[in-house]
């Protein structure tokens, strides 16, 4: 078992993170484990699926507890790539809940693409993440952790991990950490919902740091990010100038140049 809080920040990266928030953050730092696709061949299926002309990168949004924002990072991300002119994407959701096709439902615009998959099916036929030819496949998990999942995660070019600063939370994660370690997987932990200015916060990405990367842009709690998916968009369409959608931005700025460094190395 992991023990989250065995190691507390000191006052000197408390200080770091609170310069954070108004910071653009570097995007030089580099996942530890290499970001690629796993080389597996896939096959057109007989329902017709069509053949897959690029590589997919595939993103897995990952955690065991429920409430840590998997959905609304998942579409948020999904949409800032295709601004950024790095899809076209396809959003996978495999939540029972169906949170994520309800917020696509009621988008206008028709960009990304949505595919609703049952996530053993999706892990029994992967071929599905290809019917679309996306440049990224972003699937959002349900709160559990059950062999599908396992199996999803065993075919994903990098997990990220939303974590929300509290113990509660983070004693969670570890069991999802434990899957990915065990698929050999590279992995990311998003510090997300965090106040502004918290000691707690600084634990967190200590205590996170010990176990794994942590992503070096903080999500804070904003009642924007709740808003804007309420009609099916995001905080980079409701409020373009503010704080959230910066965040958003060097977020996805980080991972794809990860993704980038390692897919051409």
């Amino acid at each position: 078992m992991l023990y989250w809080f065995k190691r507390t920040a000191t006052p000197a990266l408390r200080e770091q993170l609170v310069e954070k928030e108004t910071q653009t953050l570097p995007l030089d730092e580099q996942i530890e484990q290499p970001v690629g696709h796993s080389g597996t061949t896939y096959s057109r299926t007989a329902s017709g699926l069509a053949a897959r002309s690029t590589q997919t990168h595939v993103i897995v949004v990952a955690c065991q507890k429920g409430g840590s924002g998997k959905t609304t990072l998942a579409a948020h991300l999904a949409v800032q790539a295709g601004r950024m002119g790095h899809g076209p994407v396809v959003l996978v959701d495999t939540d029972p809940q169906g949170s994520l096709g309800g917020w696509r439902g009621a988008r206008k615009d028709e960009a990304p693409a949505l595919a609703t998959a049952n996530l053993t099916d999706l892990a029994a036929n992967p071929a599905e993440l290809w019917s679309q030819n996306a440049a990224f496949a972003i699937i959002d998990t349900p709160p559990a952790l059950t062999d599908s999942i396992e199996r999803v995660i065993a075919f994903a070019d990098l997990v990220l991990i939303p974590a929300r600063p509290s113990p509660h939370d983070l004693r969670a994660i570890a069991a999802t950490v434990d899957i990915v370690r065990r698929a050999g997987k590279p992995f990311l932990f998003v510090m997300n919902g965090a106040a502004a200015r918290a000691n707690i916060t600084a634990e967190a990405v200590a205590a996170l740091s010990e176990h794994g990367r942590v992503a070096p842009v903080i999500l804070h709690q904003r009642t924007e990010y709740a808003v804007s998916m309420i009609d099916g968009r995001t905080v980079m369409e409701t409020v373009p100038s503010g704080r959230s959608a910066r965040e958003i931005a060097e977020l996805w700025n980080y991972i794809h140049a990860q993704i980038g460094i390692r897919a051409a190395a």
